[in-house]
């Protein structure tokens, strides 16, 4: 008869314990999901800002490089040229 009431009351301890701790592992693997999603984009935003700092210091120090984005990204043309384009575009 004791053993009996042993077993059950481990049962019911094991019971609660797990409704205490089974939603907060949960939520602790939510967690360690996001923060690893949000490392990852973190290491995506420091290499986008690395290339965008590089693109500022060539726009600051090659004249050259400034006249080629102008050219690409407005159109700009110098007097005299014209500009071709495929069929298509």
């Amino acid at each position: 008869m004791a053993r009996k009431k042993i077993i059950f009351w481990a049962i019911v301890v094991i019971i609660m314990l797990g409704v205490v701790f089974l939603p907060r592992f949960s939520e602790l693997q939510r967690l360690r999901e996001e923060n690893a999603n949000i490392k990852k984009s973190i290491i995506l935003l420091r290499q986008d800002n690395e290339a965008l700092t590089e693109e500022v210091r060539r726009m600051e120090q090659d004249p050259w490089y400034v006249e080629k984005k102008a050219r690409e990204k407005l159109g700009i043309i110098k007097k005299g040229e014209y500009i071709y384009k495929k069929s298509g575009d």
